[in-house]
């Protein structure tokens, strides 16, 4: 029998202490959610609730994003140098691998706010486990790997295609402002009021030795089968089936757009010919489901909160597409078309 597991979340209290501020603008024009409670979303799987109101960007406003800290963020899992290096150098890793490293944060909704000259400006923190202050105060390289943008004064050095980009893709992620690259480094230390927060946080997320932690429990328990006096032994295919029988595994995925349209991409390396009439693939406006039997089973549910998403992708290394697709639009269902090829090993699904 196949098993689920429970992600068990805890509630923990945010005091972030201040670390340094950066400025950019909005290179487009679009609306994002309000901090009316100072809510926050948490990347890697933690959510909070959010207000309801709405505020309009428009391109070339000035945005600040504060970097804080907090123990109580989850730290880093434990990684070799050289699996930190490779983040920063945008490198793919398996999270779900033994070198896989990455740092969880949480991202605040926007505030309101002004620039000097008193000119509208909104603000965004985004708080770390304190154990990330120590290497960004002695790693300049590592500072502006978690900004995730760069100077234009920066040395070229600093700027070696920082795909992870943390802080900015976070904030991307979380709403449809796309922000530039090219920033500032005010004076300050935190720009607006330092506020106490709440957020709920997977409790998978930290450390063996973390009170909080605690491991993910089966929601279905597979109970072994104990053969009977009175029960006749199994033979022939009924055996062979039983014996066979696998979980089909979440594939990795990602999209693009492609002239105008959605471009989903999915790894299918184990997929056959002889597979394919017994799979099915289906497209809703905010949801796509696939389904090979006994090698892979798909759900992309577009209107499912930004930490189940983040739960379900997360081994994948798929999370941060799940994210950024469910802030585009519906999926065209009467248009859509996808394309199994098997020699390539992907599903591409175009909509």
């Amino acid at each position: 029998m196949a098993t689920a597991a429970a992600n068990k979340q805890v509630a923990v209290t945010l005091n972030p202490v201040p670390g340094f501020c950066v400025k950019t603008r909005a290179t487009n024009d679009t609306v994002v959610h309000a901090s009316i409670t100072d809510g926050a979303d948490v990347s890697r799987d933690t959510q909070v609730n959010r207000g309801s109101h709405l505020i309009p960007v428009t391109k070339d406003l000035k945005i600040f994003v504060n970097i804080a800290w907090d123990s109580n963020v989850p730290p880093p899992p434990q990684g070799s140098e050289e699996a930190v290096q490779r983040a920063m150098r945008g490198l793919h890793i398996d999270e779900s691998g033994p070198d896989s490293w990455f740092v969880p944060l949480v991202v605040s909704d926007a505030r309101r706010d002004s620039d000097k000259a008193g000119k509208p400006a909104i603000v965004f923190d985004a708080v770390f486990n304190l154990s990330i202050k120590s290497r960004t105060s002695k790693d300049v390289d590592f500072k502006f790997f978690i900004i995730g943008a760069y100077a234009s004064h920066t040395p070229s050095s600093l700027v070696t295609f920082f795909a992870s980009e943390l802080a900015f893709q976070r904030i991307e992620a979380q709403t449809t402002i796309i922000l530039s690259r090219q920033i500032g480094t005010p004076n300050i230390a935190f720009k607006g009021k330092l506020q106490t927060r709440q957020v709920v946080v997977p409790s998978s997320l930290y450390p063996p030795s973390h009170p909080k932690h605690c491991v993910p429990t089966k929601l279905i328990q597979e109970i072994p089968s104990h053969p009977t006096a009175d029960s006749a032994p199994e033979t022939g295919s009924k055996k062979q089936l039983q014996s066979t029988r696998v979980t089909p595994k979440i594939p990795s995925w990602s999209w693009s757009e492609e002239n105008s349209r959605l471009r989903i991409e999915i790894h299918v390396p184990a997929l056959t010919h002889a597979a394919i009439p017994l799979s099915t693939l289906d497209v809703e406006p905010r949801r796509v489901l696939l389904s090979v039997p006994s090698l892979y089973h798909l759900d992309i549910d577009l209107n499912a909160l930004d930490a189940d998403l983040t739960a379900t992708f997360s081994k994948t290394g798929s999370s941060m597409q799940a994210l950024t697709l469910k802030r585009k639009r519906d999926l065209d269902v009467d248009n859509a078309k996808a394309e199994w090829r098997v020699a390539d090993k992907t599903i591409v699904l175009h909509a």
